[in-house]
């Protein structure tokens, strides 16, 4: 197929890599339909303070098990698009880094639990609770078969996975609502939400590529992937810090029953932000060739990027804002309707997420871990600092606010960095919709 011609863009470009980014997209839409109707369902059936109790441990480990990953999905993608020969080293040697990894932030999250629980407001969240979701740290560590598919342009295997696992999920929530069951097993169901998917990756590997006995590990890769994946690595723990801490915060101040509202302003804002991943983790093989062979293509592909990640954003965010007191109203309970009008600030963080996900890609074409690691935590830090000065004043109306003004600091820090300012004029360009006008124009 075809696809069409559009002024501006690299039509070589676009139509081979947008057709892998479309079942990047296609899984997870596919996923965010399933997602979002599920949890309406779970949302009502288990009411505001036990939905705030499921998604507590959730946001809780978030932190520990981006540790566990070690920054070694991303990192180990760019290592399979520079060294294809060394497939085997590379994945065996990141897979067993990975469950290493996912066993030792099990006592970990016991001690943040411990720590939680003796020097703040402790949370009603169970620590059984807390440490089943824990367990998808070693699960996960199989996800890094995504990272050949990935590397590969093959996005078509993760898009079966994707949905397979979600529909299975799905109807395993679907029946212990039927069935009236307790918490306890939702819990069991998140974890069980890992185990499917990596299932899946194995077996489209096994399939496709071979058996994983061919995978092993080597000290020197392994001193190479950490030697470098580090500044990912703390750089994940981060972004988890700043995208998950106004949900425990929101705990701490206000109890499970805000956070269980606010859960699902978190959920419906944050659906969106597969489309940026996709779309950037499609096209990073064309931007690392572009800027291989021709540097003013590679700026243009960027300048491309950034007008494509505004122009979906803003219109999520245009869309959702007006539709968001309907939609409390006719799907959730009275409970929840406070949420809606938070759901329409916390939205248009989005449009700062989407940039801030292209812009990643530049920063890691270009080597710069330690600047995305600085914006990463100086997002972290501006988010604290303003959740704990509008928690308790605004309540979770006030974790937005903060959301959006931390989400537009870590991505725009940028622009205060010589060697990177450049690229944050070209996507204040884009917010602005300066270069829009310009295509406009040469029509």
């Amino acid at each position: 197929m075809k696809l069409p011609h559009i002024k501006g863009f690299d039509q070589d470009a676009l139509q081979k890599y947008l057709k892998n980014t479309g079942w990047l997209i296609l899984a997870r839409v596919g996923s965010l339909l399933i997602k979002v109707l599920v949890g309406f369902a779970i949302a009502n059936y288990l009411g505001k303070d036990q939905n705030g109790l499921l998604n507590y441990p959730q946001a809780f480990v978030a932190f520990f098990i981006a540790a566990a990953a070690l920054g070694l999905d991303g990192f180990t993608t760019r290592e399979l698009l520079k060294h294809p020969e060394k497939r085997n080293e590379l994945l065996g040697t990141a897979l067993r880094l990975k469950l290493i990894g996912g066993l030792m932030a099990l006592p970990l999250i016991y001690l943040g639990y411990w720590v939680n629980q003796h020097f703040f407001t402790p949370t009603q969240t169970p620590l059984n609770y807390i440490l089943i979701v824990g367990l998808s740290g070693i699960t996960q560590a199989f996800y890094i078969t995504d990272s050949y598919f990935q590397a590969t342009v093959q996005a078509k295997y993760v898009t079966f996975t994707q949905i397979f696992g979600n529909i299975l999920s799905a109807l395993v929530k679907l029946l212990l609502i039927i069935n009236h069951a307790p918490l306890g097993w939702f819990i069991w169901a998140i974890f069980f939400d890992t185990v499917i998917l990596s299932v899946g990756y194995l077996y489209f590997y096994f399939k496709k590529v071979g058996s994983l006995s061919h995978w092993n590990y080597q000290k020197s890769v392994a001193k190479h992937l950490l030697a470098n994946s580090w500044p990912l690595a703390f750089s994940a723990i981060l972004v988890s810090l700043y995208m998950k801490i106004d949900q425990l915060m929101v705990d701490n101040y206000l109890g499970s029953g805000e956070l269980g509202i606010y859960s699902t302003v978190v959920q419906l804002s944050e659906s969106w932000y597969f489309i940026p991943v996709a779309i950037v983790t499609s096209v990073f093989p064309a931007i690392m060739n572009a800027k291989r062979d021709d540097q003013q293509r590679y700026q243009k592909r960027l300048q491309n990027m950034y007008d494509l990640m505004v122009w979906l954003s803003l219109s999520i965010a245009i869309v959702t804002t007006f539709i968001s007191p309907f939609a409390y109203k006719n799907i959730y309970t009275s409970e929840f309707w406070s949420g809606a009008h938070v759901l329409s600030v916390h939205v248009w963080a989005g449009i700062f997420v989407f940039l801030g996900s292209a812009s990643g890609q530049y920063l890691i074409a270009e080597g710069y871990t330690k600047i995305s690691l600085a914006r990463t935590a100086f997002g972290a830090v501006v988010n604290i600092g303003l959740n704990i000065f509008l928690i308790p004043k605004y309540g979770i109306m006030g974790a937005a606010i903060a959301t959006l003004v931390a989400y537009f600091s870590a991505t725009f820090l940028i622009l205060l960095i010589p060697k990177t300012s450049k690229q944050g004029v070209m996507m204040l360009k884009s917010l602005f919709l300066v270069t829009l006008f310009q295509k406009l124009v040469k029509r």
